[in-house]
């Protein structure tokens, strides 16, 4: 599966933990990255400062779903049950 342009559900839903520039405490579940564009798109994205965790998510039909509604939804919950 390949992401989806302008979806960035990955960027908003989940937390993480480890530092990204411009948010050196990472950043709670629910809030956008401030690495994103107003496309949706990552800033970082091919640089050396991308967070490990973000160049390791990949996408899968069972966490993005079908639409980018859908995948906030299920990565929202994977969250909620794991955090």
């Amino acid at each position: 599966m390949e992401c989806r342009p302008g979806c960035a559900a990955c960027c908003i839903a989940p937390s993480i933990s480890s530092p990204i520039p411009g948010m050196p405490d990472g950043k709670p579940a629910g809030i956008p990255c401030v690495q994103l564009d107003e496309q949706f798109g990552c800033l970082l994205f091919g640089l050396p400062e991308r967070p490990a965790v973000c160049g390791g998510f990949q996408p899968l039909p069972d966490v993005c779903g079908s639409h980018r509604d859908e995948a906030l939804w299920l990565i929202g919950e994977l969250e909620r049950l794991t955090g």
